[in-house]
């Protein structure tokens, strides 16, 4: 059975670079806690998605364990267009109401969650069957990658998560067979 623990990247500043964005000063603050929590639990690796307040929600984490973060291209946050969207919480909502639409140049939902859970099942297939991993991800992919194995983590789910979060799932055999949030 797999450990997989889920975090949603801390607060970050917004600066139009998506991949280059800060966490905040606040963001940075809160990774101490996710340290704090990292330091009572068993880890085996550190996955991230490659985007800077991923990687940096877990670094404290990572270090104090004295491993490495392993970037993983699969777990970065979804394109929601390929341009900014004036409106993006009517944006966001309509690729929620229908799993398979996409605004131009933008993953539906649909694609993005199957990039997120293919990534999983690779990451899963490389180590053993008792792993204890942490994969650093973005709020959308965090509840897609859970909507795959249950409905309940849908748009309203999304929209309450915190930042930081993170959830403890254990996994087997492609199965969930508990989900907490811790």
């Amino acid at each position: 059975m797999h450990t997989i623990y889920l975090v949603r990247h801390a607060h970050s500043s917004y600066t139009p670079d998506e991949w280059g964005r800060p966490l905040s000063e606040n963001g940075l603050e809160d990774t101490k806690r996710v340290a704090d929590f990292f330091d009572t639990v068993h880890v085996d690796r550190f996955i991230s998605s490659p985007y800077k307040r991923a990687i940096q929600t877990i670094e404290a984490a990572a270090k104090r364990k004295k491993l490495s973060i392993e970037i993983e291209e699969a777990f970065k946050e979804r394109v929601l267009a390929a341009t900014s969207m004036p409106h993006f919480d009517s944006a966001i909502k309509a690729v929620w109401e229908d799993e398979t639409f996409a605004h131009l140049g933008g993953e539906s939902n649909k694609t993005a969650r199957g990039r997120a859970v293919n990534g999983l099942w690779r990451i899963l297939d490389q180590g053993n069957n008792s792993e204890s991993i942490v994969i650093s991800t973005h709020g959308n992919i965090l509840a897609l990658l859970l909507g795959y194995f249950h409905s309940r983590y849908d748009f309203t789910f999304w929209q309450q998560l915190d930042m930081p979060d993170v959830y403890q799932m254990l996994i087997e055999k492609q199965t969930m067979l508990s989900c907490t949030n811790v």
